[in-house]
């Protein structure tokens, strides 16, 4: 092990080299000199080749010491506000092996040709070209990079720029396949590592990532705590993305990992990117998170964090690992980002949150005919570079590339955007860009153009997903639904239009006008699909909910503590909703099929029993004196046809799915009170369900 550290420092062949008389005698290590980085002095070596040793190091290239002697640190890599940028992250594949809700967009991603993508040996010239600059830490990132089938030898190949000035390699993963390929990465030059896992639970996760490989996982971080122990020194950092109603619950859980093992478990506030479907709502914000972890360990500790650092660091006294918060969404640190990030098709990002991108591949394949550059290839380029770079000269293409880069970082912000306009920003889905946590989960697609209700018009929308325990309303008023009044009028011609002997008002319902007979019936009173195909494409959105009463106290308790046998009730029930909703056409005989379902919500909720002194209140009878679950869909689409029927359906689907996880303690439990809260867009217009529409729904 020791000799394995020594070699994946590149120590080791230092010390042969000032150690052995051979090399002494041969005059073999030619210069030994420290060059300032910042306020830090790094001793480097140049070596010519030993023909007698294959794994010499291979001597300078001219051009990157005239490079590399430029300048203190590079005026390339400083933006105007004086960040010097010496942390490069990049993206090795757009593959990923998991499909996690918040990173993985529901329909999945389009990969690119394969001829789009950097190769190995562009990854590496890049690479080296920054490291010239004073980058001292590179990061691989995906998708997944340990899918990547060379990613073993394109880590050692990159671990070779540690006699040029790198000091870290670090990779970001999944840590799925980790474990199989882990010793050799650290051989190669491996020194951190941050593993995405958002779930502790193997039932969640598999719900989370919609694939198995939990123990797989575990696996990976079992290895990675072997080889630490046995004086690897791998930073091990865990990070976690928090969401509202998914995984919130498990933040405790996570912190202690850290007691006996030295690692720093990270957790993400929620990050909006595009088709990761996110939602304020969903977002947990890091006040929130330390808040509940004050409540378990009152004791925790700030500790001093460094200056480029992207998480705030507190420790629990006597654990052995920290606690980081990475806080993007609330309290940004771009004052002090020095981070760059080049895309697996070979675009610079300045900012992981900006839509800006230049191409480096392209002007790197200009003398390639802009075909993708194989390692014969580069040699020969290299060769002719060479050449005409002798002389302590800069080629022009590094030139070009260097211009183009500096160019890009001068133009970078001094900060993102907010939370406001990052949602509706026009940028790659987060397996595009990087993958720094494996997650993918669900963002609201903003509907501006789709919802003409606020907040306080639409109160369902604003409803947490879950209660927390402990935490949370007691219960949903009656008023939420019954102060719902129509946006407009009754249409003049509405079919429910006559007087209701119970009620002075009239209640509202679609208008048929157009179609006075039942629309799924000819002329001929045959039931048929209706004809959609001379219908104006709309924004449509529906609204449904249902109940699950209890027949027992049983289920309520298991629910308040958040768990049972089954796994996570809320997240399997939310799933299934969504599931429901896109097979609505398999289901219903006469709905279309192919509508193209631009956003699926549901919500699960928790209902507490009525307490003694309101159990005879109106409208609390429905929750039943044992407490009930409360589901609600709302699904939008663009297109020809309503999306009333998915509505429904989800919230059926997820109130099964509830029924057949709590069947065990609960045979007894009552679906009812499916309907309709709202429905949008089309020909018959806005419509919601009025006050007096009341159909023991509370």
């Amino acid at each position: 092990m020791t000799e394995l550290l020594l070699r994946r420092r590149g120590i080791a062949p230092l010390l042969s080299s000032l150690r052995s008389p051979r090399t002494a005698a041969t005059g073999q290590l030619l210069t030994v000199h420290t060059r300032k980085h910042n306020t830090n002095s790094i001793a480097t070596a140049t070596f010519l080749p030993d023909p007698e040793s294959p794994s010499s190091y291979k001597p300078l290239p001219p051009r990157w010491s005239a490079l590399k002697s430029a300048k203190p640190f590079s005026d390339f890599l400083t933006d105007t506000f004086n960040r010097q940028h010496d942390y490069l992250r990049i993206s090795v594949t757009e593959r990923c092996n998991l499909r996690c809700l918040y990173c993985m967009p529901e329909e999945g991603i389009q990969l690119s040709p394969p001829a789009r993508l950097l190769t190995s040996p562009e990854i590496v010239y890049l690479s080296s070209l920054f490291v010239s600059q004073g980058v001292t830490k590179i990061r691989l990132t995906g998708g997944e990079p340990t899918v990547r089938k060379d990613i073993v030898p394109l880590m050692q190949s990159i671990g070779e720029l540690r006699r040029d000035g790198l000091r870290e390699l670090c990779l970001t993963t999944n840590g799925i396949s980790l474990h199989r390929k882990l010793d050799a990465m650290v051989d190669a030059g491996l020194t951190g590592i941050n593993l995405s896992l958002d779930t502790l639970d193997p039932f969640q996760f598999q719900i989370m990532t919609r694939r198995k490989g939990f123990d797989a996982v575990m696996r990976s971080i079992d290895r990675i705590l072997e080889l630490n122990k046995a004086g690897a020194g791998i930073k091990l950092k865990i990070n976690c993305v928090v969401m509202r109603g998914i995984n919130d619950r498990e933040i405790v859980p996570f912190i202690e990992l850290g007691r006996d093992n030295p690692i720093e478990v990270r957790f993400i506030e929620y990050m909006p990117f595009d088709g990761n479907k996110w939602s304020q709502g969903k977002m947990v914000s890091y006040q929130e998170m330390l808040a509940a972890i004050r409540e378990k360990y009152p004791e925790l500790q700030k500790v001093p964090d460094h200056k480029n650092n992207t998480s705030k660091t507190y420790q629990v006294p006597g654990f052995q690992g920290q606690i980081g918060f990475i806080t993007s969404m609330t309290h940004n640190f771009c004052g002090t980002c020095n981070r760059l990030r080049i895309t697996c098709d070979g675009n610079l990002k300045v900012c992981l949150f900006g839509n800006a991108e230049v191409s480096l591949r392209d002007i790197l394949r200009k003398e390639n005919n802009g075909e993708p550059i194989s390692e014969a290839t580069m040699k020969e380029l290299e060769a002719a570079g060479l050449s005409r770079g002798e002389g302590g000269q800069v080629h022009e293409r590094e030139q070009e590339l260097l211009d183009i880069i500096g160019m890009a970082v001068k133009r970078k912000k001094a900060k993102h955007a907010g939370m406001g306009e990052l949602k509706d920003m026009k940028n790659r889905p987060m397996i595009l860009i990087d993958n720094p946590v494996l997650q993918s989960s669900l963002r609201a697609t903003h509907r501006s153009n789709q919802t003409t209700l606020n907040s306080s018009q639409r109160p369902w929308l604003g409803l947490p997903t879950h209660l927390f325990a402990g935490h949370g309303p007691t219960s949903m008023q009656a008023s939420h639904y019954h102060s719902l009044r129509p946006s407009s009028p009754p249409a003049p011609n509405s079919t429910e239009q006559h007087s209701n002997e119970n009620n002075n008002t009239k209640p509202v319902s679609l208008s048929t006008a157009s179609d006075p007979d039942l629309p799924h019936l000819n002329a001929s009173q045959n039931v048929h699909m209706t004809k959609i195909d001379e219908k104006a494409i709309t924004n449509r959105l529906a609204t449904a909910t249902c109940l699950v009463q209890f027949s027992n106290p049983r289920p309520w308790a298991l629910l308040r503590k958040g768990r049972t046998k089954k796994g996570d009730v809320f997240s399997v029930a939310r799933i299934a909703g969504i599931m429901a909703a896109k097979k609505t056409p398999d289901l219903i005989p006469l709905c279309h099929p192919g509508i193209g379902l631009t956003g699926v919500e549901v919500d699960v909720t928790l209902i507490d029993p009525p307490s003694s002194s309101s159990s005879s209140a109106p409208g609390q009878s429905t929750t039943g004196k044992h407490g009930a679950m409360r589901v609600l869909a709302t699904v939008s689409c663009l297109g020809r046809t309503g999306v009333e029927m998915e509505a429904m359906t989800a919230t059926m689907g997820a109130a099964l799915t509830v029924y057949d996880m709590l069947k065990a303690v609960d045979k007894g439990m009552v679906i009812g009170g499916v309907q309709l809260l709202e429905k949008k867009g089309g020909k018959s217009g806005h419509w919601i369900r009025a006050e007096e529409v009341k159909e023991e729904v509370v």
